[in-house]
């Protein structure tokens, strides 16, 4: 079980790089590309799957029997955000749109606060 923990945490952090890499690399001229929506998609449901092993995990491994569902419901919330911006951002992408500095930032943003999340709180 082991195993499938650890890449489902590794599908978790490629997710995050496709969201938080794009927007990073495209900085001077901020838009929401496609793949971002991917990364939000594939954060939300790696995420979701990595709270769903936490209590099969738990009865076996002692650093997974006290997990902290505030954090997980916070980083849930902010999850769920990231990909709304990202779908509509992604929206208006495939329109030819203007995205708009504050969706991209939006989407960048919320998803470098969650990996914040992740590591800073303890």
């Amino acid at each position: 079980m082991q195993i499938v923990y650890n890449i489902v945490v590794f599908l978790h952090i490629v997710g995050a790089a496709m969201i938080v890499g794009i927007w990073i690399g495209q900085m001077k001229k901020p838009t929401v590309h496609p793949r971002q929506f991917d990364g939000a998609m594939l954060q939300l449901l790696t995420g979701i799957a990595l709270m769903g092993l936490i209590p099969v995990l738990g009865q076996t491994i002692p650093r997974f029997a006290d997990p902290d569902y505030a954090k997980l419901g916070i980083k849930l919330v902010v999850a769920l955000a990231v990909g709304v911006l990202a779908f509509m951002g992604r929206r208006r992408y495939k329109k030819g749109e203007d995205v708009g500095k504050g969706l991209a930032h939006g989407v960048g943003g919320l998803a470098l606060l969650n990996v914040a999340i992740a590591t800073l709180w303890q």
